[in-house]
């Protein structure tokens, strides 16, 4: 079995892939990168998910259609302006394919579009077609500026990287992401850019693709909205020179553990950049009937605003969790339920068969002073599991969102 390292290099680690980013005048900070590119030397398998918003930005439109043959060259992304509800949205998209494809020598159609930023604000090319030259100039291994690039109210850069071998060739796969409001458990909830030299047919990318964000990014929860922008994306242009992917097996298995690899961890940088968040939380659910059941008791956990606001307070309120798990919706045992709370500072049982438990709350209350607190529901009725990840919900939290806009 190929085992799985993290590497440098984010959306640059695998061979022929090449980053940058800039400010080219969205953004009136023009300390601000927002505009990123990603270009692959050679034509690239592509798949990509998309936001279950009926609300969608036009760039998504834009690079559905693109991408509708299995392939993409290049992907150009703006911060700052979302691109969404305007009238002119897919004409702005798609002359901003066609102004990257001039520069780059290639097919307007092989260029993936995406924007994130205000919401029905009008978005001017003009800026956009003066930066295009410099950043495409500015084209290297240079991933983390293509990921300041994408941040809008994010506070830390989100890349990852690993490199495995298929076939005793060395591949590599990484991504870059952005995603700090507005992040709930519909696909896609952020927007993430993977690269891979991987050998693998677009159809079996879409397969991995398709069956790797049901247990991650549809697993992550800030605050409870989904946006309208939303998109993973991923490009495998073959150059680590791999026996080609077609079909499942040995080789597409060491691959969705690879993509896993990087996705989990851009769900935890996500989850624990959430605005205004000082904690990254992580609910882990076992011992469920099955995985529908296991999934649902996560996400709503997760997503249960009291409990996120005692995890700020570190109150090991375990009443919250409980209550979540009442109204998800699924069928459960209470009077099995059992729940801990775990961090660096060690690990203390609040609730047993459903009903409280002495405990310490001296020593929940370290415990969940930490910056990263698990959240463990033993549903104790089956054997399948399912992992959410969100952020605690602070005073900050309103403060960054009463004036996004303004």
């Amino acid at each position: 079995m190929s085992e799985i390292k993290l590497t440098d290099g984010g959306v640059c680690a695998a061979s022929g892939f090449t980053a940058a980013g800039v400010h080219c005048g969205i953004r009136k900070n023009r300390s601000k990168a927002d505009l990123a590119l990603i270009y692959s030397e050679k034509k690239a398998a592509a798949a990509a998910v998309y936001t279950t918003n009926l609300v969608k930005g036009a760039p998504l439109t834009v690079t559905r259609n693109h991408i509708a043959d299995g392939y993409a060259q290049a992907v150009i992304c703006n911060s700052g302006n979302a691109n969404t509800c305007n009238s002119n949205g897919i004409e702005i998209a798609e002359q901003t394919c066609s102004l990257l494809a001039e520069q780059l020598g290639i097919p307007a159609c092989d260029v993936v579009v995406a924007s994130t930023g205000v919401i029905g604000q009008k978005l001017d090319i003009t800026p956009i077609k003066q930066g295009i030259p410099a950043l495409t100039e500015a084209l290297g291994k240079h991933s983390a500026d293509a990921a300041e690039a994408i941040m809008t109210t994010d506070t830390v850069r989100k890349e990852v990287a690993v490199s495995f071998e298929l076939g005793g060739k060395l591949c590599h796969l990484g991504g870059i992401a952005k995603g700090s409001g507005m992040i709930h458990p519909n696909m896609a909830t952020m927007l993430v850019f993977i690269t891979t030299d991987v050998a693998i047919t677009p159809a079996m990318l879409q397969k991995a693709l398709s069956g790797d964000i049901a247990n991650t990014f549809n697993m992550v929860s800030v605050d409870g909205d989904t946006s309208t922008n939303d998109m993973v994306t991923v490009l495998a242009n073959g150059m680590a020179e791999n026996a080609p992917i077609t079909a499942d097996g040995a080789d597409f298995e060491i691959f969705m553990r690879a993509l896993n690899t990087v996705t989990v961890q851009l769900c935890r940088l996500i989850a624990g950049d959430g605005e205004g968040a000082t904690k990254l939380l992580e609910c882990r659910v076992s011992g469920a009937p099955d995985p529908t059941t296991a999934k649902t008791v996560a996400k709503s956990v997760i997503c249960s605003s009291l409990t996120k606001a005692a995890m700020f307070g570190a109150d090991a309120n375990w009443g919250r969790v409980l209550c979540a798990i009442g109204y998800s919706g699924v069928k459960v045992d209470v009077n099995r339920i059992g729940v801990s709370f775990l961090s660096a500072k060690g690990e203390v049982k609040v609730c047993e068969n459903g009903a409280g438990v002495d405990f310490s709350e001296e020593k929940a209350k370290e415990i969940l002073l930490e910056k990263e607190i698990v959240i463990a529901v033993d549903l104790a009725d089956g054997s399948e599991s399912a992992t959410a990840w969100g952020c605690d919900l602070t005073y900050d939290y309103v403060r960054i969102n009463g004036d996004y806009r303004t």
